[in-house]
């Protein structure tokens, strides 16, 4: 239902909300050939670590350009086996944006390094190059760059400032299956790529993710790593094809998938282009419906960037406004309006102002796109009218506190 926005009273005034029932951010859309693999996987008598978590990511590494794929079970758990794969060590620092989620530095933490936060870009709100250059310290051991909502990375310049001084990239791609760079897919860029397969991601195992490379050597250091630390297809002795002895080699991690989540991410991946469209569609309708909307501004695309269009986050002008974001969002909430904010920047949650020191004002670019940020729903099986009701409770809500 869709209201006249000039003259209806808001919902948290007593008015009628703009939709009759709660749209959620995000619902993953999960079809019958993903309901008949998982039924397959319960059947099979193999419900751990095997053949479909095998399948899932050698698949997304196909996806992604990536010749190595690790399905294991989030990608905080891929980035985190990337930077240790890639030989960081207690005492290095590994630099990250501060505009992301706090899996970033706590990975870097979990390794005994540091943390060091850099501002972002403007436009697409990932990592700031020559924030990044400025950071470089003879303890760099790594740089990890995030690509925000699904807007891949600054790919060559990050390459320009690694590739000399033989950095690994440690990409947190949680947002962005499905992006490029110009022709190069997300997955291809970095040394190590970490996906995310949560319930609300472009391709969901409800809880999971990947770890994908070019490196022969480093995929199976990850393999290995991801499963204590056993030798080669250790998983594979309890089949006729396998040995009940293993041998340790390094002291590895709990972070393998199973089968019965991986089934999920195999039908999605049969799924995935359409998926991806749906979320193309309901993006552009978003621009055109938001286009006269001065109070808004829309997601930034750069020229020649594919978009995975994970979410659609709108920034506020408060010069334009009588309300602040934290009270645009409750209105929102009141006509039956989800939403969320990503991301509150890691230096200003107590844990990192304390343990880097760091204070509100330090990284001035993510502190302003955090105080405007609103993540509008966005997922495959949103409706024309679903978007359409997002839209005219933006406008009901800015008519009533445009200044």
């Amino acid at each position: 239902m869709t209201t006249s926005p000039q003259t209806d009273r808001l919902a948290s005034q007593g008015g009628r909300p703009v939709r009759d029932t709660f749209l959620p951010l995000a619902v993953p859309s999960i079809g019958e050939r993903e309901k008949a693999l998982v039924m397959q996987a319960l059947e099979s008598g193999w419900i751990t670590t095997g053949p479909r978590s095998l399948e899932l990511g050698a698949g997304v590494a196909t996806l992604a350009g990536a010749r190595h794929g690790l399905a294991v079970s989030s990608a905080t758990a891929a980035l985190h086996l990337g930077l240790v794969a890639c030989g960081v060590q207690p005492g290095d620092e590994v630099i990250l944006p501060t505009y992301t989620f706090v899996a970033c530095a706590n990975v870097v933490e979990h390794c005994g390094a540091r943390p060091v936060l850099v501002d972002v870009e403007p436009d697409t709100l990932c990592l700031d190059p020559a924030s990044v250059d400025a950071a470089l310290s003879p303890k760099t051991r790594a740089i990890m760059p995030v690509d925000i909502g699904g807007h891949p990375f600054d790919a060559d310049a990050l390459d320009a400032i690694a590739g000399p001084r033989g950095l690994p990239l440690i990409e947190d791609a949680a947002h962005a299956l499905g992006g490029a760079w110009g022709d190069r897919p997300v997955g291809s860029r970095a040394t190590v790529t970490a996906f995310s397969f949560y319930a609300t991601k472009n391709l969901t195992t409800g809880e999971g993710g990947a770890a994908v490379t070019n490196d022969a050597e480093l995929h199976e250091r990850m393999r290995s790593l991801s499963l204590h630390g056993m030798s080669r297809d250790a998983w594979l002795r309890y089949t006729d094809k396998g040995s009940w002895y293993y041998e340790i080699t390094a002291a590895g991690y709990k972070y393998n998938l199973s089968d019965v989540l991986a089934a999920i991410g195999v039908g999605q991946l049969e799924r995935f282009a359409d998926l991806q469209r749906r979320r193309r569609d309901r993006a552009a309708q978003y621009d055109r419906l938001l286009a006269d909307v001065p109070e808004v501004r829309r997601p930034t695309v750069r020229p020649g960037v594919t978009h995975a269009r994970h979410l659609y986050a709108i920034a506020l002008e408060p010069d334009r406004l009588r309300i602040d974001r934290a009270a645009f969002i409750r209105e929102l909430k009141a006509e039956n309006i989800g939403s969320s904010v990503h991301f509150i920047p890691i230096h200003l949650h107590p844990h990192f102002r304390k343990s880097l020191g760091t204070l509100p004002g330090a990284f001035p670019v993510a502190e302003e796109a955090y105080a405007r940020a609103i993540s509008l729903p966005l997922f495959p099986d949103m409706t024309e009218r679903d978007v359409e009701d997002v839209c005219a409770a933006l406008r009901k809500v800015i008519a009533h506190h445009r200044t």
